[in-house]
């Protein structure tokens, strides 16, 4: 399991089930929640990320010898490949076993908004309530992400967070694999600076305090209207006395010309 961001062939994970073998292929999410994408700075590799609210499914099936844990992200207003925002976590009874698919990795879209440790800790937490002595079978890394340093940093960094083990057998950092684990020394955490879960109460009373505040601003936007047109009406009024003694002036000039040429 790697956080691959963009590269959509970062991992060759070892003994994985085939496809064709795995049960429950059509089944999706059915549990929505709301996440909040915090605002931070922007990030030179990624770009900008505003404030933004996504969306949290999963669905859960349990079986004889497989149970599946299947989430994933969607995005209001926009559509991602069907490789991205997804995880499966797929626990096998018979070998108490646990492995976490697609092969390719996790593909995340908005990438650096935390969605791929939050997906990942979901997974593991959800293991480990059940099946913490099950093991996670170690799987050899894509050398793709270790050509660029900056990819394989985050690469490393995303693994080491959820409590995996990333060793190297060469010095260039090119030939990288992920240990063994077991399922109950593995971290179910992710960055709550980046990203919090929303409850339905909580969202009722964003929207509350929201509608609150756009009241209180058009309250404030019509002092401001009124004031605007109180200084547009006193302006006119000086405007208009400053004519009047313009024409005022002239006019006792005109005269004062007059006497002194008829004198």
């Amino acid at each position: 399991m790697t956080d691959t961001q963009a590269s959509p062939d970062t991992t060759a994970e070892k003994d994985a089930p085939a496809a064709s073998e795995l049960p429950w292929a059509d089944v999706h999410v059915e549990h929505h929640k709301m996440l909040r994408l915090a605002p931070l700075q922007t990030d030179r590799n990624t770009g900008g990320r505003p404030l933004r609210f996504v969306e949290f499914g999963y669905a859960e099936r349990n079986a004889k010898d497989r149970s599946l844990m299947r989430m994933n992200i969607t995005l209001p207003g926009q559509r991602v490949r069907k490789e991205q925002n997804h995880l499966d976590v797929w626990v096998d009874h018979t070998t108490k076993s646990v492995h976490f698919g697609p092969d390719s990795g996790i593909q995340i879209e908005p990438m650096n908004r935390g969605i791929g440790r939050f997906l990942a800790a979901q997974g593991i937490n959800w293991a480990k309530k059940r099946w913490s002595g099950y093991s996670v079978d170690g799987m050899d890394l894509n050398n793709k992400d270790a050509l660029n340093e900056d990819t394989r940093l985050r690469r490393d960094h995303f693994l080491k967070s959820q409590g995996f083990e990333v060793v190297y057998a060469d010095a260039q950092h090119l030939k990288g694999s992920v240990k063994s684990a077991t399922v109950g020394d593995l971290l179910g955490e992710w960055n709550t600076e980046k990203l919090q879960v929303v409850e339905i109460i909580e969202a009722a009373q964003m929207l509350q305090q929201a509608e609150q505040n756009l009241a209180e601003q058009e309250v404030s936007l019509k002092k401001h209207e009124a004031k605007v047109s109180k200084y547009k009406r006193e302006d006119a009024g000086l405007r208009f006395t400053i004519t009047c003694l313009v024409a005022f002036a002239v006019f006792q000039a005109g005269l004062l010309i007059w006497i002194a040429t008829h004198r």
